[in-house]
């Protein structure tokens, strides 16, 4: 069974900046790279049952059409492919300074997985190998099918060259309501090849030039690296996550939020560079958070991949809880705006600065909050809270042999309470840091909560 479209233009264009922050995550992390895949479920409404196979392949030929990027990949323009077959790490034979450009498609068809297993399993397997970022569309499609042949769940697995995590929520968004309505209200938001145009264009270069002012200033007072001290005996393999799932963190954000009059993620971002610079012992931390970069209006319902790495910088040596949650907020602030920037000025900034330092600059530190909804409760109380710590979970889903990074975490929001994923280079961070390091981190949101004197972020 295949997905069939034909869309209404093709073209080719220079990456945009979060394809091209996205492609050297990549080429860093093969032959892992299939770490970056992620994937969406999608329970078939009711009101669009029943579902028949032949016409889920149509809605979702439809949403190929409408979202360009779903039908872009990628081309050397040497003669050389990117990748060398389904599941394919990107080819050594691609010079490292070679860069692509995306290559928009007309017509085509995406091979469809049929199955009456677990959607959630079928999920997992359909994002188990990398893309082959050439030759494969950036979209793998399976369906969950009843005893009767009817549709139950379509599942989304992204490429994420083609969409980032917000991205994917407005597929899903689009694909219920070619379910329920047959089209998607409203103008065909902008594709990748409209995005890399206005970046390359006068007002994209300035929005580009304020960033990289921003990261070439702080690149020239924070530590060359957050984790600078290696381990005498890494864990083989090297990369391992370790997943806190904690009800009695999740409750003490809340109420630290409400009382400070500011986000859940603010507050586990100051709190995690707290730590980072109590762990590495420096008093100036710096971290790389993942930001949407969706505040163009233009830009807010595009299907792509716009989340970029900002610069986030925070002195936290000899400073309380409250100090530093105090000065998180206008730092986190600057750090998206730095977001939306152009990776080769990055590249370049980097080059330069490392070179006047006389060491390699990049925190290699980083933070992705990947929830969507911020919730802010003032009214838990410690008892509630405290106990909640007894049901807390500490479990290790991943371990594998390369990634762009040496800390990474990932903040969810799991049904049985706020989950923080640490994904670590066990050759600078050793498995018992890992743990130790999510568990200090309860401790101290739980303590903040309801020991530390808490004021109003202004």
């Amino acid at each position: 069974m295949d997905i069939r479209f034909s869309g209404s233009r093709s073209g080719t264009a220079p990456l945009t900046w979060g394809q091209r922050a996205i492609w050297d995550a990549i080429r860093k992390t093969a032959p892992d790279d299939h770490y970056f895949n992620f994937g969406r479920v999608l329970a078939v409404p009711r009101r669009a049952r029943p579902l028949t196979v032949a016409r889920a392949a149509e809605v979702l030929g439809a949403l190929v059409e409408r979202h360009e990027s779903l039908r872009t990949r990628l081309s050397t323009g040497l003669g050389t492919s990117v990748g060398t077959g389904p599941g394919a790490a990107p080819s050594p034979r691609v010079p490292p300074d070679a860069e692509p450009s995306q290559v928009l498609g007309t017509a085509g068809s995406v091979p469809v997985t049929i199955s009456r297993e677990d959607p959630e399993r079928l999920m997992e397997e359909l994002a188990a190998t990398a893309f082959d970022y050439a030759g494969e569309w950036p979209l793998r499609v399976g369906l969950v099918v009843d005893e009767d042949g009817t549709v139950s769940h379509i599942v989304l697995v992204f490429c994420h060259l083609a969409a980032d995590g917000l991205g994917a929520e407005i597929a899903v968004t689009d694909l219920r309501l070619l379910l329920l309505r047959g089209a998607v209200p409203g103008p065909t938001p902008p594709s990748p090849l409209d995005l890399a145009r206005w970046q390359r264009a006068e007002q994209g270069r300035r929005v580009a030039r304020v960033a990289a002012e921003h990261w070439e200033h702080e690149y020239r007072r924070i530590p060359p690296t957050m984790f600078d001290r290696r381990v005498a005996a890494p864990d083989e393999p090297p990369i391992w996550r370790a997943q806190l799932v904690s009800r009695a963190m999740d409750l003490a954000v809340q109420r630290i939020a409400a009382v400070y009059g500011t986000s859940t993620s603010t507050v586990l971002l100051a709190a995690s560079s707290m730590l980072v610079g109590a762990v590495t012992g420096h008093e100036v931390c710096a971290m790389l958070p993942i930001v949407g970069n969706r505040f163009r209006q233009d830009a807010a319902q595009a299907v792509t991949t716009l989340s970029q790495e900002g610069l986030f910088v925070l002195d936290v040596g000899g400073r309380s809880f409250t100090e530093v949650l105090r000065a998180a907020k206008p730092a986190a602030l600057r750090a998206y705006r730095s977001a939306y920037h152009d990776p080769g000025d990055r590249d370049r900034l980097t080059e330069r600065v490392s070179r006047d330092r006389g060491t390699r600059v990049h925190p290699y530190c980083c933070f992705n909050d990947m929830r969507f909804i911020d919730r802010v409760d003032a009214s838990h109380d410690e008892r509630t809270v405290r106990l909640a710590m007894e049901e807390t979970t500490l479990t290790w889903p991943l371990s594998q042999d390369q990634l762009n990074c040496r800390f990474c975490l990932h903040v969810t929001g799991e049904r049985s309470g706020l989950g923080v994923s640490l994904t670590a280079d066990t050759r600078y961070l050793p498995r018992e840091g890992m743990e130790r390091y999510l568990r200090d981190l309860e401790s101290l949101l739980v303590e903040a909560a309801f020991h530390e004197t808490l004021e109003p972020v202004g």
